[in-house]
């Protein structure tokens, strides 16, 4: 049977899926900022930091899209009131009143849009309401999501055909993620839901000074535990901002354009990741960020390709998100009946090569009613954090560590 989807603005590789169970064209960023998306901005990458700090502590490679997640949150927030209101603000480090706060936000996203013929790269970003077909959904919460995330609302039978249901959401994920997140949902997963609120976010940028394949070498990669593994690295010589301090180095090699590009934070020991990760904050970024300088340098970096899934719901708790999951939380701007946060579910792909990057996320938070003369050298060879960010908002896209290329 065909599905439809609704109209929503066109998405990417990046997305985040809000469900609330029960118990689109492209569009050109403006020529300037937002005046609010400084604000914007440097909450989201408050929040992003600390939930990393929150996700470390697991074993292995690591990533994540904050800005998705951050998203997906911020229009479930829309519905929230009282202490569950309060506690999601505080979190997510949403930095104005409701009134204004979803208009900035969406002012954020069409900013950062970007189709490759205007900008050199692919930057879209989509969101979506599906609401189960008996679920009354207040229409001033329909309304806000349209006018300021383009998110439109279709009704799904989550109780007659979850497999249906599930089927139509994960068609439209793949779409918007060039079918790099496949099934986000299934049919158990979305069985009795309310509300799923989707943000889809897609990045694909080619290097502005690309990596030659014929330089690529064969070459160990020092893990931070002991031993090696042998991992195909990219090489070449060319003028990068770069610094070096504080025990680590740090380059920053921009996507065409210039608009995006990718930190790489290297520790100054081949088993500094912790050190670092212990120092990562948004003070700390963005005084290394100061410090940058163009200057010649001779570039190592490995190729990788990973996929990652981790639920964050204990994260966020932990943070001090605590009553959103509770059977009294306050959803009322969403709905007049109960509603709570059961799970939010994240999944994210990347693959770094000589070409350039692809990036791609999913989030789902489900809801419940029941200098030198010679060229310095910046040789990844053990692990590192990356940051894939937008450098003229200075807005964090995704990031995540290498451990092992490899794994």
């Amino acid at each position: 049977m065909k599905r439809t989807t609704p109209a929503v603005c066109a998405a990417c590789l990046l997305l985040a899926v809000v469900a609330v169970p029960s118990g689109c064209g492209k569009k050109t960023p403006p020529a300037e900022m937002p005046k609010e998306t400084p604000r914007i901005v440097e909450g989201n990458n408050a929040f992003a930091l600390e939930l990393y700090a929150k996700l470390r502590g697991a074993e292995g490679n690591l990533f994540l899209s904050p800005y998705s997640i951050s998203t997906a949150l911020a229009m479930t927030y829309a519905g929230a009131r009282g202490d569950t209101a309060k506690e999601m603000a505080a979190v997510l480090h949403l930095p104005l009143p409701q009134e204004t706060l979803h208009q900035a936000m969406g002012g954020l996203q069409r900013f950062l849009q970007a189709d490759p013929a205007g900008h050199g790269y692919e930057l879209h970003v989509a969101n979506a309401l599906w609401a189960r077909r008996d679920k009354p959904i207040r229409q001033e919460f329909i309304d806000l999501v349209r006018s300021s995330y383009g998110g439109a609302m279709e009704r799904l039978d989550f109780h007659g055909d979850a497999a249906g249901a599930a089927e139509t959401i994960n068609d439209w994920v793949e779409r918007q993620t060039r079918e790099k997140i496949k099934d986000l949902v299934n049919e158990e997963s979305v069985r009795g839901q309310a509300l799923i609120l989707t943000n889809a976010i897609y990045f694909k940028g080619q290097w502005a000074s690309k990596f030659e394949e014929s330089a690529t070498r064969g070459a160990p990669f020092k893990l931070g535990a002991g031993g090696e593994v042998t991992v195909p690295m990219m090489n070449q010589t060319g003028e990068f901002r770069h610094m070096r301090g504080e025990g680590l180095a740090m380059i920053e090699m921009p996507y065409r354009s210039g608009d995006v590009s990718m930190l790489v934070l290297l520790p100054g020991k081949v088993d500094g990741l912790a050190g670092l990760e212990d120092k990562l904050s948004a003070e700390a970024l963005a005084a290394w960020i100061g410090r940058l300088g163009k200057v010649e340098v001779r570039v190592s970096v490995p190729k990788f390709r990973m996929t990652r899934k981790c639920k964050l719901g204990k994260k966020l708790r932990a943070m001090g998100m605590v009553s959103a999951f509770k059977g009294s939380a306050n959803f009322s701007g969403i709905t007049p009946g109960e509603l709570w946060i059961s799970e939010v579910l994240h999944k994210a792909f990347v693959d770094v090569n000589e070409e350039g990057t692809e990036a791609a996320a999913a989030t789902a938070v489900i809801m419940s009613d029941e200098c030198a003369s010679e060229p310095l050298s910046f040789i990844a060879d053990h692990p590192f954090i990356f940051i894939i960010r937008d450098s003229r908002s200075g807005s964090i896209l995704f990031m995540g560590r290498v451990v092992n290329p490899k794994a």
